[in-house]
């Protein structure tokens, strides 16, 4: 397929505000390109040219862009930031002087030829890269039609607009197969154990729903991290899934964990030749799929000598501890761990103690459907634990095979003593389901104990503009969202412009600067009484307490509309959940926006409230 023809459907995406219509469009896209296009055009779709998980970024600034789109059409800088700034968007001001010069179209490029053009600006580096990335866009902006150049350019900015999701993408995967979304479930199991969008892609249109179900894990590919239910008590949790394991919960980081000892064969057998085979053996990631290796050189090299295997793929959690004490260290203390400068000294500062607690794949094997006994049980044999366990860094997180409920609440109330969230409770024969939230693991924290004390994670869905002392801040109030997993929307539960300190205000627009988008995406579900001066993109998370629980006609998580006796109008028929005096907690980067709270779970919240 040619650029110039995904371009049009590109328009098409961007201009529509349904999410069926969306699904269709991509559908059809697929459906058009050929196996080697697919992958690599869902990469472009979310503006990048590799899977979100991996480093490969385009480090072009706007100012970048704008000197490779003046060199492209032999502009005037003034006159061309001039009309930049009256467009407000810098894909539409280079589409409309890129349509005063048609002659300069010289070819029709194909989408592998962008993306190929792309991956050589985005992994140029050293000496003179700059210049080149700027004339390997410069040649593209001055050889395409003036549509592709509007995409074109969103491309390496990071800033595609095209409010659809990754669930739209699969559910787009199963429409181009059967024209529904039956396949949804199967197409979704796969990519919550391989989250690279581009290589589902390839693999749902060569091969299929088969090809699909064989997909296991791949060292240095993170896999969806697992989450747990939630229960306020030990009777409860006996009576969900009976005898289990307990383990305290930490507040740290999640970390999963990729180990290669040496260069090896999917087949678990080592390769010989190239130089270099250990130069990459170990990587971390975080519950958003970050790389965040560099930030914890010292977890780093104690999986190369705590870690006795060939391969492995576990989970941990990294907390703070202070050396001379033993004692962990607050949430709040350990999270300055988690930075892009001065990590040497920090390291120092605030050593890390890893608790490893699953084990998802081991030399070759897929362990996600093994019981977890028996990953617990292999799990020991992979960390190497020394005579004195204080000299370790990496240690197998202590549990207790408990029998009954009053066993479970003296744990709980051991683990709130040291300074613990609280609990975890697993399953004996269950089993690790990536992505997903089950019955295998259930969380039992301090606030889960209060009625109607609880905290909630939330997406930012947009902000308004600050006033009086706020201006400073360029916000004055936040809208925040839960997810409404039947719907695939996120559904709004508070606005809050009160509790945050001038540090945390400032941050919030820091991050929300990267996220801007011009218009509502699809995904969220706003009432008209709630909505925002400038709308986000789905990526801040935040964790938000409350007193309470409240309902409200204007919040729509969990609203229910009916029409009116003219059916020209829908009124409230069941008011939405809200949270009373909701105010932040802290911010969860290292969680994406599928990990917020779910809809149902703010509904159970709701109902235990009530008892």
């Amino acid at each position: 397929m040619y650029f110039s023809q995904l371009a049009v459907y590109i328009e098409k995406i961007e201009t529509t505000s349904s999410r069926l219509e969306i699904t269709r469009l991509l559908a059809e896209i697929f459906r058009r390109l050929n196996i080697k296009e697919i992958g690599k055009t869902v990469y472009l779709l979310q503006g990048r040219v590799v899977p979100l998980f991996e480093k490969t970024e385009f480090g072009m600034a706007e100012k970048m862009v704008v000197k490779a789109t003046l060199l492209a059409l032999n502009l005037e800088r003034k006159s061309f930031e001039t009309r930049n700034k009256q467009i407000g968007d810098l894909g539409k001001t280079v589409e409309e002087f890129k349509s005063q010069f048609p002659s300069l179209e010289k070819k029709d490029f194909s989408i592998l030829e962008v993306y190929n053009a792309l991956l050589r600006l985005a992994t140029a580096s050293g000496e003179g890269s700059q210049d080149l990335k700027i004339n390997i866009l410069a040649d593209l902006i001055r050889r395409i039609d003036s549509l592709s150049s509007r995409y074109l350019i969103r491309i390496p900015l990071g800033v595609m607009r095209l409010g659809f999701s990754d669930m739209t993408v699969l559910d787009s995967l199963s429409w181009m197969l059967k024209q529904d979304k039956s396949l949804r479930p199967i197409i979704e199991k796969a990519y919550h154990v391989r989250p690279d969008l581009g290589f589902i892609a390839q693999i749902t249109k060569q091969k299929g729903v088969k090809g699909l179900k064989t997909i296991v894990p791949e060292i240095y590919t993170p896999i969806l991290m697992m989450r747990a239910e939630r229960l306020s008590s030990g009777k409860e949790i006996i009576e969900k899934i009976g005898r289990c394991a307990v383990q305290s919960k930490y507040d740290g980081f999640r970390l999963q964990i990729h180990y290669r000892k040496s260069k090896i064969s999917t087949r678990g057998k080592l390769t010989s030749g190239r130089k270099n085979q250990n130069e990459e053996n170990v990587k971390l990631f975080s519950r958003s799929l970050e790389d965040v290796t560099y930030m914890y050189p010292d977890i780093v090299e104690a999986v190369k000598k705590e870690v006795k295997a060939t391969e492995a793929i576990f989970e941990g959690e990294a907390i703070g501890f202070n050396p001379q004490t033993g004692e962990f260290l607050p949430f709040q203390e350990t999270v300055q761990r988690k930075r892009k400068y001065n990590i040497a000294e920090k390291t120092k500062e605030i050593p890390l103690k890893l608790f490893a607690f699953e084990l998802l794949y081991l030399n070759g094997i897929n362990y996600l459907q093994t019981i977890y006994a028996k990953r617990r049980e292999m799990l020991r044999k992979v960390i190497k634990i020394s005579g004195d366990s204080a000299k370790n860094t990496i240690l197998v997180a202590e549990e207790e095979v408990v029998p009954n409920e009053k066993k479970i609440e003296l744990l709980f109330n051991d683990a709130i003593s040291k300074g613990l969230e609280g609990i975890i409770a697993k399953k004996l024969d269950g089993i690790y389901q990536p992505g997903a939230r089950g019955w295998n693991w259930i969380k039992f924290k301090r606030s889960y104990a209060s009625k109607i004390n609880d905290t909630i994670d939330c997406l930012v869905l947009g902000y308004d503009l600050g006033r009086g002392k706020r201006t400073s801040f360029g916000m004055g109030a936040f809208l925040v969202g839960v997810y409404d997993e039947k719907e695939d929307k996120f559904v709004t539960v508070a606005k809050i412009g009160t509790g945050l300190t001038d540090e945390e205000w400032k941050k919030l627009k820091v991050q929300s600067s990267k996220f801007k988008v011009q218009k509502q995406p699809s995904q969220y579900s706003v009432d008209k009484g709630m909505e925002c001066d400038v709308w986000l993109m789905p990526k801040i998370v935040v964790e938000i307490k409350a007193d309470e629980i409240t309902r409200s006609p204007v919040h729509t998580a969990g609203r229910r509309l009916r029409p009116t006796k003219t059916r020209s109008a829908l009124e409230v028929d069941i008011p939405g959940f809200a949270l009373r005096f909701p105010r932040l907690q802290k911010f969860r980067d290292d969680k994406r926006s599928d990990d917020v709270t779910t809809l149902i779970e703010v509904e159970k919240m709701y109902a235990k409230q009530g008892s």
